[in-house]
């Protein structure tokens, strides 16, 4: 439920050095991977691999999907990582169990992608751009496979976080590489209650805001100022529309951006990698709420990309949204501005 968004390339300042050692994998692959990269022996290290749910999203699209893209290694690096690599990260509005019923999820079946950010990492890690995709753009959803079998059918002027909905991962994946012309080599996704449950592990986060907030989907209420959030607040903060600016989806993504340099700040604050056992606790909170594609589903496939993004900074990580004007169907929806959209993603190929 959360994401970085425009124009921004990195904290920098006086704590740079400890700062930029904590948010090495900034904006990236959701706060909580910044926790996976420590060793676990035993059960312990079975047990956080199997908190992860895969999805096979490769067998279920097969070979109808863009070109993954040819890259040759730098003879001067010759030990880095060989290939760029493209993320879908979601954030869910999951209905299913008690906890995402009571943050929030829904009073109906089934769930949406609350948020999307598409990560590119360039061939050596030591780059990457995160791409915001705003929630209501209209776009045109193409038919995706069901889970129970069959195929939904290609809708037009489509709400993007709708793929979700009617096919689930797979879905999403193939309504991005739809509109972007862009491969998804990997996918992850975390939903309410594991947000909430990180939040609360690290022991809240704090974030400040410049106007006072009422809103009552999300229900949270703060008055101008600095605030110490806990996970049920901090997942309303990053659900806050209506409660500011114009009330779009694209006004929520500013907090949703703050929110993530909280989470991190929190993370490099504690130096989670000398206290095992609470870094165990959050690793089991994060596991617990995460999904991914079967080329990320285990800790030591996690662990791995991790250690590849060793060479990559804050200042290395540009966050943009999707360039958007509003839909002329509809003044609440947009749709991607052309030709600026399309030049975007072509840079990511």
């Amino acid at each position: 439920m959360f994401l970085p968004v425009t124009g921004h390339n990195g904290d920098q300042g006086s704590e740079a050095g400890r700062r930029t050692r904590a948010l090495k994998t900034a904006g990236l692959l959701l706060a909580g991977t910044l926790v996976l990269g420590a060793g676990a022996a035993g059960w312990a290290y079975w047990h956080l691999s199997d908190n992860i749910t895969g999805v096979d999203i490769d067998g279920a699209l097969g070979d109808n999907r863009p070109p993954k893209p040819v890259t040759t290694p730098s003879p001067s690096a010759p030990a880095a990582p060989s290939e760029a690599l493209n993320i879908l990260v979601l954030g869910s509005d999951s209905r299913s169990g008690e906890d995402n019923r009571r943050l929030g999820g829904g009073d109906s079946a089934g769930a949406r992608s609350d948020t999307a950010m598409v990560v590119h990492l360039d061939a050596g890690r030591t780059t990457a751009t995160v791409v915001s995709i705003p929630r209501d753009t209209l776009v045109t959803r193409p038919s995706c496979p069901r889970p129970s079998g069959g195929s939904t059918r290609v809708a037009r002027l489509a709400m993007f976080n709708s793929a979700y909905e009617v096919g689930g991962p797979v879905c999403a994946v193939k309504t991005v590489e739809a509109m972007t012309n862009v491969r998804m080599d990997h996918y992850l996704e975390i939903d309410f209650s594991g947000f909430a449950r990180l939040v609360d592990a690290l022991g809240g986060v704090t974030v400040t805001t410049d106007e006072d907030i009422t809103d009552e989907d999300s229900h949270l209420r703060l008055k101008a100022g600095t605030h110490h959030l806990d996970g049920t607040r901090a997942l309303a903060f990053a659900r806050t529309r209506h409660g500011i600016g114009d009330g779009s989806d694209l006004g929520r993504i500013g907090l949703q951006q703050q929110l993530v340099k909280a989470l991190l700040e929190q993370i490099a604050a504690q130096d989670l990698f000398t206290d095992p056992a609470r870094l165990y606790r959050v690793a089991d909170t994060v596991t617990a709420g995460l999904t991914a594609d079967t080329g990320l589903d285990s800790l030591a496939e996690l662990t791995r990309l991790g250690q590849s993004l060793q060479g990559l900074t804050a200042s290395g990580v540009r966050t943009v949204m999707m360039p958007v004007v509003p839909a002329p169907s509809d003044p609440n929806r947009v749709v991607a501005e052309e030709p600026q959209a399309r030049k975007l993603w072509e840079s990511l190929r």
